[in-house]
Parts: C-alpha cells; sequence; structure tokens
C-alpha cells in the first residue's frame, strides 16, 4: 500500500479525541462563570455546561414602579452569563477540536 492513512491508528485518535470532549464536557460542567448587569444589581452564575445556576437581585433593585426595568436587567444578566459560559466551553473544547471548525454542535 502507498501513503495512505491507517484506519486503526485513525480509528484510535478518535477514540482518544471522543474520551478528551467527554472529559472535558464534564469538566465545565463543574465549573461556572457569574454575569453582572445594571450595575450589579443583578447577578448570574451559569454552569460551563449552559445551565443557570443562580440569580442574585440587590434588594435595591426591587421597586414595584420598576418591575419592567427589573426583568430587562435579568434578561441581560443571563444573557451575559450565557455567553461567558459559551466562551469558557469554546475555550476548552476549542483546543480539542484543534481547527475541525464549527461542527454545529452546543457547546462546540
Amino acid at each position: 500500500m502507498g501513503s495512505g492513512m491507517n484506519p486503526n491508528k485513525m480509528l484510535k485518535q478518535m477514540q482518544q479525541m471522543q474520551a478528551d470532549m467527554e472529559k472535558a464536557q464534564q469538566e465545565l460542567n463543574e465549573q461556572s462563570v457569574s454575569a453582572k448587569a445594571g450595575g450589579g444589581a443583578v447577578e448570574v452564575k451559569v454552569s460551563g455546561g449552559m445551565e443557570l445556576l443562580e440569580i442574585t437581585i440587590d434588594p435595591a433593585a426591587v421597586d414595584p414602579e420598576e418591575v419592567e426595568l427589573l426583568e430587562d436587567t435579568v434578561v441581560a444578566a443571563v444573557n451575559e452569563g450565557m455567553r461567558a459560559a459559551q466562551e469558557m466551553a469554546n475555550a476548552r473544547l476549542g483546543k480539542l477540536t484543534g481547527g475541525l471548525g464549527d461542527l454545529g454542535i452546543p457547546g462546540l
């Protein structure tokens, strides 16, 4: 045979990559990021697995006349937390995929 790829070696590399990805995903699920909005009035904590873990609202931000503003601030904080968690996942998993490009898989 010529200089073709060794299917067994390629399979082993794929299996190792899959094991590394599973390990990285588990590690991400155990990590979290925090994000604030509204000058710190609302803080959220999001896992690396893109799960909203916690919302903290400063009691001073709770004004019955401003419920809509508080709702918007919570949405902004959650979106920032999700963005930060996605960045964390991309950084961690990107090292493993090494140039495979966007596979269209959440968390990659």
